[in-house]
């Protein structure tokens, strides 16, 4: 009788974590669906010959799509070379301005400091759209609209949001009394920042310059209005495919540009440690 009623209520336990478990796990694959369903249907797409409605998988697959992504007419590979090239302008304009900026707001004790940091964040805060149009009516005015010098102006816009962010958790960062014992060894203040905190920040300034470049090489509506239709990247590429209905060539984009995003994401949750994440923003 007793056996009876120990194991009872640990029946009665197990059957009430049957509810919670299930609920869990369907909570969990709907996520999972959430994510990865767009991303399985932008690789169908891509290689899907002939999918017509009402099918629910694509009826033929190959890879004629990808070769006319890949030939020389495609203008694909040109596209994408010159959205690396734009992006890497961008990161490096970004970084001579964030590097400076960043060490001062974390190491000097300037005035409106928080005021600063705010003003980095007004193009984020701003629609995106206006801001563009504006820019780019003030571009055809002073001959920047459609150089690739206006349009890495345009991204750094948003770039230094978290170049200056990142910097300046970055150098917050470091450990003073480091500096403090170069200083007392004789190092001069340029000595001590080459030789002693740039080098302890540069895995968050890495980390900020690998985030630049993403944002810089996703970029559209920027490029799309001050770009167009003298300099051509792969976002404008994949707009075009879509608007023209071939959806084959625009997956295929696409794929091209989220393959780097997920490496340099793992390259960033190396470099970016939680100590300087625990300095963004102080």
């Amino acid at each position: 009788m007793s056996s009876v009623a120990t194991t009872y209520p640990a029946r009665a336990g197990w059957l009430q974590s049957v509810p919670q478990a299930f609920v869990r796990a369907a909570l969990l694959a709907l996520l999972a669906f959430l994510i990865f369903g767009p991303l399985l249907n932008l690789v169908l797409w891509a290689f899907a010959e002939k999918w017509y409605f009402p099918s629910k998988l694509p009826l033929e697959y190959g890879f004629s799509f990808w070769r006319r992504v890949f030939a020389p007419r495609g203008n694909a590979l040109g596209s994408l070379g010159t959205s690396v090239w734009i992006a890497l302008l961008t990161v490096v304009f970004s970084l001579a301005v964030a590097i400076p900026a960043g060490y001062a707001l974390a190491r000097l004790r300037l005035p409106w400091r928080g005021a600063i940091l705010l003003a980095f964040l007004l193009p984020q805060a701003v629609p995106n759209l206006p801001v563009y149009v504006n820019i780019a009516q003030v571009f055809y005015q002073i001959g920047l609209a459609g150089t690739i010098t206006g349009v890495v102006l345009v991204h750094a816009s948003h770039g230094l949001v978290l170049a200056v962010w990142i910097a300046s958790a970055a150098f917050a960062a470091v450990d003073g009394s480091l500096e403090e014992a170069a200083r007392n060894m004789g190092a001069s203040p340029w000595t001590c920042f080459r030789t002693v905190t740039l080098p302890l920040a540069a895995p968050g300034l890495m980390a900020s310059a690998i985030f630049v470049f993403l944002e810089s090489l996703d970029e559209f509506t920027g490029t799309y209005f001050v770009g167009v239709p003298d300099v051509t990247t792969l976002p404008l590429l994949m707009f075009n495919a879509s608007m023209g209905g071939n959806y084959q060539i625009a997956s295929i984009t696409a794929l091209i540009l989220l393959l780097p995003s997920i490496g340099f994401m793992l390259i960033v949750e190396r470099f970016l440690k939680s100590d300087v994440l625990a300095m963004v923003g102080k």
